[in-house]
């Protein structure tokens, strides 16, 4: 038995490994393809995920790009922004339909450029402010002109009138001449109720707004709140003032303020005056003492001085022009109310007589309606 036995065992040993290894193999076989398969899964899977991902991102590409492609075609509401031209020719509107709206229905419905088209606008002329002596001479050049370009239709005579016009007009130094790097001195003077107070606060809140640092002279003290009005206008602005009680010596404020000015390093240093005195000879002699004071304290350094007119008041500006030019030496003038005359004459009138620029336009009651002059743009404002 223990032969058969190991001989039958083994041989049973024998026939059993093969067996085994057999099913081991078809076990690893097994695992294999199983793993291999779990691989493929996994793999689907990605790719699925893969695929899903790219279309969820294609899909926001896609929605992203539509709302790109609304909001650029969205039409924006137009704005209409109003240049500064246009804004002028508003606030001109009276001087543009007034007297230079007349002047061109002169010109308008006849067949021959004669006489008594001429004689017809010397009248309007006249009766629109503008003087005698200044009305003769513009007829004078408007004549030779049209000679000299051969005009025949009446019609084309307003456009040489607006170029004869502008001729009168001076276009060089019509800014405030403000150097960087030293005390700059501003004189302003006029006659009381022209907007003298007014004018130089917007002028003070101007130059503070342009990062300059600015002192202002109460030196009227002797008309009446006329110190607590410029205070108010100065305090609006940003700027310092300098004040004495009122009837205290001009003299003496505009020396303080020139003090004050050097000790600040202000930019610029503006001086208020009395508009109004007993008579030529007081208001010469005072703008004399205060000119005086200017130019021991600034030495030749030049410094402007300018008259302040009513644009509203015709030959009475002009004559008050004629005074201040002789009493003082102006450097230019500043014309306010303009957006209220149906005139506007008189910038012709006190550049022609005078020769001495314009620098501001005061055209409404906003410190933007304070603006510096250009002559083309007003010529194009009022004969548009």
């Amino acid at each position: 038995m223990g032969f058969f036995n190991r001989f039958f065992g083994k041989k049973k040993d024998e026939k059993i490994e093969p067996e085994l290894e057999k099913i081991e193999q078809e076990s690893i076989e097994e695992e294999q393809e199983y793993i291999h398969s779990q691989n493929e899964q996994e793999l689907e899977e990605e790719i699925k995920i893969d695929e899903i991902v790219d279309k969820v991102v294609k899909e926001e590409s896609e929605i992203e790009e539509e709302i790109q492609n609304e909001v650029v075609h969205i039409e924006k509401p137009k704005v209409e922004k109003r240049s500064f031209f246009s804004s002028l020719k508003d606030k001109l509107f009276k001087s543009r339909e007034g007297l230079f709206g007349t002047l061109k229905n002169i010109f308008t419905g006849k067949s021959i450029v004669d006489g008594e088209m001429y004689e017809e606008l010397e009248d309007t002329l006249v009766q629109s402010d503008i003087g005698i002596e200044m009305t003769l001479k513009i007829v004078k050049d408007l004549k030779a002109e049209v000679k000299s370009r051969g005009v025949k239709n009446p019609e084309d005579v307003y456009p040489v009138l607006k170029d004869v016009l502008e001729g009168y007009l001076i276009n060089e130094n019509t800014s405030l001449d403000i150097q960087p790097g030293r005390m700059n001195v501003i004189l302003v003077v006029g006659v009381n109720g022209v907007g003298k107070t007014t004018t130089i606060g917007k002028i003070a809140s101007k130059y503070v707004k342009d990062g300059k640092k600015v002192v202002v002279g109460a030196a009227d003290t002797f008309r009446a709140a006329a110190v607590e009005q410029l205070e108010e206008w100065t305090k609006r602005a940003g700027a310092e003032i300098v004040k004495h009680p009122q009837g205290a010596d001009p003299g003496a404020v505009v020396f303080d303020t020139l003090q004050a000015g050097e000790d600040k390093k202000a930019d610029v240093v503006i001086i208020d005056t009395a508009g109004r005195l007993h008579n030529k000879n007081n208001l010469m002699k005072e703008l004399e003492k205060i000119n005086n004071i200017i130019k021991k304290k600034i030495g030749d350094q030049p410094y402007e001085s300018i008259l302040v007119i009513d644009g509203t008041t015709g030959q009475n500006g002009l004559i008050q022009a004629r005074v201040f030019n002789e009493v003082t030496n102006l450097t230019g003038f500043i014309v306010t109310k303009l957006d209220g005359t149906a005139k506007g004459g008189i910038l012709f009138s006190i550049s022609e007589e005078l020769k001495k620029p314009i620098k501001y336009i005061g055209v409404g009651e906003g410190i933007e309606d304070l603006r510096e002059f250009n002559s083309k743009e007003y010529i194009q404002a009022i004969f548009d």
